[in-house]
């Protein structure tokens, strides 16, 4: 069980650790312009995106689950119908991005109440990505495909190409050719569309046999009475989502009223938890594959040995990484930032950091098993507490602890999403 853990967690956190790259590159090549409008056009750009696409990640997750218990069933043309499904949904998602890209853009520069500047640079960047929607859309629901049928290294392969390729055409199209902000867009549109052409073409040399005309045209695949469960499991993960996206941008709306060395402490900060949670979500990924294919199968005490033995690596990777940041934490941040001020300004809310493993590795575990099960309900009403209680925490202690009530909220939070979903779970997943 623990090698078939680690066949698919190992892949995911290479997959996961890629990620960030996209933008480190596109801000790199940026910077080379000469212009630090071009950076915040970057800047404000990518977090249009991230926002934008984060709230649809529910392509990626229901599709793991469903097609892991068509994999488990054996059901393999099914699990050929769940992918089919899953893209048609990104396609029609990504048709009504574009649709409303205009109100998008001015929506989100009302909001962040940029230089006229770098709002010009952002709309620039954003109006050339925009046009990669479909191919970004459909790689979430092609990857949650691909670990679904318990294959991790086709999605690292093609996260480590679609990485190349970026590097190349931005670096090209900004310096060969010179075409400022746009190009680095330009290379990110390239590297999502090709990414896309690699998995067609992988898949249609490794799955080609579960795909028929018949899989595509045969009446019922999209049917109301199919869609529906489809609708209900990703409406779960939909509004889990927004949840987890209101905590942490209000999280940084906390910290910028606090002064900019604060709110320079805690981005800094939550590089930490960035870090240990690309280690815990190929964990989480392994769990929707495993738990959706015992489930699948009807193979009980397979499935509670592989939560079992999902909740230990868990927690062994949890004491790694409090040990890890109890004694290097601050050698840590200072990777990110030479500032003594921001770097001893971090010391006195080093002790918070350190919790962050403890309080939510239970969260990252059960949020993979109970997608696998697509058990999702209780994930999302998991959340739901999780964030009443932050809010309420944060409310209640940041006016007398300051920053240090910012963080005990936080870690409630975190604490809460695993605490619940374990109660909600426990005889369901346990045995």
């Amino acid at each position: 069980m623990n090698r078939k853990i680690l066949a698919l967690a190992i892949p995911n956190i290479i997959s996961n650790i890629t990620i960030p790259l996209l933008g480190m590159v596109d801000l790199a090549i940026a910077g080379r312009l000469g212009d630090d409008a071009q950076i915040g056009g970057i800047a404000v750009g990518g977090t249009i995106f991230n926002f934008m696409y984060w709230n649809f990640s529910f392509l990626r997750m229901g599709t793991s689950g469903f097609t892991a218990q068509a994999y488990g069933a054996r059901r393999l043309r099914e699990a050929a119908k769940e992918l089919v499904r899953a893209l048609s949904v990104a396609l029609v998602v990504a048709l009504a991005i574009w649709a409303l890209q205009v109100s998008v853009v001015r929506t989100a520069m009302g909001v962040m109440d940029g230089s006229e500047a770098v709002e010009n640079a952002a709309s620039r960047y954003f109006q050339v990505r925009i046009w990669a929607a479909p191919a970004t859309l459909s790689l979430y629901a092609f990857t949650g495909w691909f670990i679904g049928m318990q294959n991790a290294r086709i999605p690292m392969w093609i996260s480590i190409g679609i990485n190349i390729i970026n590097i190349l055409f931005s670096f090209l199209a900004v310096r060969a050719w010179g075409m400022g902000i746009e190009g680095v867009a330009l290379g990110t549109l390239i590297a999502q569309w090709s990414g896309v052409a690699m998995t067609i073409l992988i898949l249609r040399r490794y799955y080609g046999r579960f795909f028929s005309r018949e899989t595509f045209l045969r009446s019922g695949i999209l049917s109301w009475s199919v869609m529906r469960r489809f609708f209900k499991v990703n409406s779960d993960i939909f509004l889990r989502t927004v949840c987890l996206v209101a905590v942490f941008t209000y999280f940084t709306v906390a910290s910028t009223k606090m002064g900019d060395t604060l709110l320079a402490v805690n981005t800094l900060m939550l590089q930490l938890f960035t870090l240990f949670s690309y280690m815990m979500d190929g964990f989480a990924y392994a769990g929707e594959a495993l738990t959706g294919r015992y489930c699948g199968a009807g193979n009980l005490p397979m499935l509670h040995r592989a939560v079992r033995n999902l909740l230990l690596w868990g927690a062994a990777l949890m004491l790694f990484f409090t040990l890890l940041y109890a004694a290097a934490g601050q050698q840590i941040l200072s990777l990110f930032t030479p500032s003594s001020v921001i770097l001893a300004a971090a010391k006195e809310y080093a002790v918070w950091a350190v919790l962050v493993p403890v309080c939510s590795f239970l969260a990252f575990i059960l949020d993979g098993i109970v997608v696998g099960i697509t058990a999702t309900r209780i994930m999302r009403n998991a959340m739901f507490a999780a964030t009443i209680f932050f809010f309420a925490a944060y409310f209640l202690l940041e006016p007398r602890l300051g920053n240090a009530g910012l963080w005990i909220a936080f870690l409630i939070y975190l604490f809460m999403r695993g605490a619940v979903q374990l109660a909600l779970s426990k005889r369901r997943i346990l045995g």
